[in-house]
C-alpha cells in the first residue's frame, strides 16, 4: 500500500479546537443569535445551551478557535524512519497560526511538492486552519491555496480517505483504526470531546498539546504500517521545542 508515498514528502499535522469564547454570554448579542441559528439547524435537539455551545462550537471555524497546531516530519536515521515534531500552541490563535503558516512557506520551498498528511484533514484540520487564517486576515501559503483544485487533486494524504477505498460514505475514527491496526491509542488521557473542557476550565493547555502530538504520532504509526515498514519506537520520536 503506498507505494509511490515517500514520507519524507509529506508534512503530518493535527489540530485541536475549543470554543472561542468560556460561555455564549461572552459573545456579541448579534453572534449569539446567529450561534442558535447555526445549532438550531445542525443540531436541533441538544439539550441546554451552555452544553450545546461547549460541546459543539468548538467544530465552527466560525466560533471556535484553534488552540494548538502539531506537525510532524520523517527523516531517516541508521536505516531507520525517525520523526520529528513541534507544536505551535497558546491564547493568541492569530500569533501561532501566522507561526505555523511560516513553516508551511519554509518547508514547501525546501519541499516544492510536499503533502499535507493526517487523519480527517480534508474536511476538517485544513479548512478549519484556511478559515481561522482568513478571520485574523492572514495570508495563506501557496500549498493552502486550494480554490480550483480538482477533489484527487488536492496535495493531501488523509487516512481517513485511505481506509475508505472508494467509499465516499465510510466514516472510521482514528482510535478505532489505529486498534484495528495494532497501535496504542492516542486517546489514552482525553479525546476531542474534552479538549474546551480542558482549555477552558482547567487551563491545562500542555495536556492539549501533549493530546496533539499523540494524534500525529498515531498517524505516522499508521502510514509506516500501511507501507509495512517498522513502526516508531520512542527513541525514534524527537519533539522539537
Amino acid at each position: 500500500m503506498l507505494p509511490n508515498i515517500a514520507l519524507d514528502q509529506l508534512l503530518l499535522l493535527d489540530i485541536e479546537t475549543t470554543p472561542a469564547a468560556p460561555t455564549i454570554e461572552h459573545l456579541s448579542e448579534d453572534m449569539q443569535q446567529l450561534w442558535r441559528d447555526k445549532n438550531a439547524k445542525t443540531a436541533p435537539v441538544s439539550g441546554s445551551e451552555e452544553i450545546a455551545w461547549f460541546d459543539r462550537a468548538g467544530i465552527y471555524a466560525e466560533f471556535g478557535k484553534i488552540v494548538c497546531i502539531s506537525v510532524g516530519f520523517f527523516s531517516i536515521e541508521d536505516n531507520r524512519y525517525q520523526l520529528r515534531l513541534k507544536s505551535f500552541h497558546g491564547d493568541d490563535e492569530k500569533a501561532l497560526l501566522a507561526d505555523f503558516l511560516d513553516l508551511i512557506s519554509r518547508f514547501h520551498n525546501k519541499h516544492p511538492r510536499f503533502q499535507f498528511a493526517g487523519h480527517n484533514i480534508k474536511e476538517f484540520d485544513i479548512p478549519f486552519i484556511c478559515r481561522r487564517s482568513v478571520i485574523h486576515h492572514l495570508s495563506l501559503p501557496q500549498p493552502l491555496q486550494l480554490h480550483g483544485f480538482k477533489p484527487w487533486e488536492v496535495p493531501m494524504l488523509d487516512t481517513l480517505h485511505l481506509w475508505r477505498f472508494g467509499d465516499n460514505r465510510y466514516y472510521i475514527s482514528l482510535k478505532l483504526l489505529t486498534a484495528i491496526m495494532g497501535i496504542a491509542t492516542p486517546k489514552d488521557d482525553i479525546d476531542g470531546s474534552m479538549v474546551g473542557k480542558v482549555y477552558w476550565e482547567e487551563k491545562d493547555l500542555q495536556r492539549i498539546v501533549t493530546y496533539c502530538q499523540k494524534d500525529v504520532i498515531a498517524v505516522a504509526q499508521l502510514l509506516l504500517k500501511f507501507k509495512q515498514l517498522p513502526v516508531l519506537q520512542p527513541e525514534d520520536i524527537v519533539i522539537v521545542k
